[in-house]
């Protein structure tokens, strides 16, 4: 079975510690990690900003999947850029202009990655897909933790996955959201999974990790 990248998103950890945090998550061998930028406007929540992410960016070497959850994400990409951010990820639904941000990314020298919120198509990415570095398909609508996993979102992901194979894109799926050893099985074509509950608040991380990394073939 293929191993997808983990990512564990740093909005349910510790934040009275969050140096040791990142430094334990990173011992135990995650691939990335994943930093949800939240504005109160695009999503009813408020997270952390530019200070935190360079804060991060000083104690890691691991690749940040910054997720902007924000209203106009196009006066903010070269900010985050320089705070340390590798991939950098905005809505679909947050700009008119998708082509424009996925070329200034790029400009700066980062990943280009496109959200799509749980009613969103995948087919609005049909003419952008090849241009873009990764697709983050939200199984649960984006602004809290601990949310469950919609169902249809798995149709979805597999959606995305033939119509990545008909563009010959090269985009890779990242799944975030209500992830599970259970659900990462609904979505077999991910290659990134975004796990906050399921593996940052795990009783036992390190047996959490290796569940996301080897899901059960077939879902319950």
């Amino acid at each position: 079975m293929r191993r997808p990248l983990i990512a564990p998103s740093l909005l349910a950890a510790d934040f009275t510690r969050l140096g040791e945090e990142i430094t334990a998550l990173e011992a135990l061998g995650v691939d990335w990690l994943h930093c949800d930028i939240m504005d109160g406007v695009f999503v009813p929540n408020l997270s952390f900003g530019l200070p935190v992410l360079e804060a991060i960016r000083q104690v890691t070497t691991l690749p940040l999947d910054v997720h902007l959850m924000i209203i106009h994400p196009e006066r903010y990409l070269e900010a985050f850029a320089q705070a340390g951010a590798d991939v950098l990820t905005f809505h679909w639904e947050a700009t008119p202009h998708a082509d424009r941000l996925v070329q200034e990314i790029h400009r700066l020298g980062k990943k280009a990655g496109i959200a799509l919120n749980p009613a969103t198509p995948v087919e609005v990415l049909q003419d952008i897909l090849p241009e873009v570095d990764l697709v983050c398909v939200m199984s649960v609508n984006p602004g809290f933790g601990g949310q469950r996993f919609i169902p249809y979102v798995a149709a979805k992901v597999q959606r995305l996955a033939e119509l990545r194979a008909r563009c010959r894109a090269h985009a890779l799926i990242e799944v975030d959201g209500g992830i599970t050893s259970e659900t990462a099985a609904w979505v077999p074509q991910a290659d990134v999974l975004v796990a906050g509950q399921g593996l940052v608040r795990a009783a036992d991380r390190a047996q959490a990790l290796q569940a996301l990394r080897l899901p059960p073939s077939t879902p319950a």
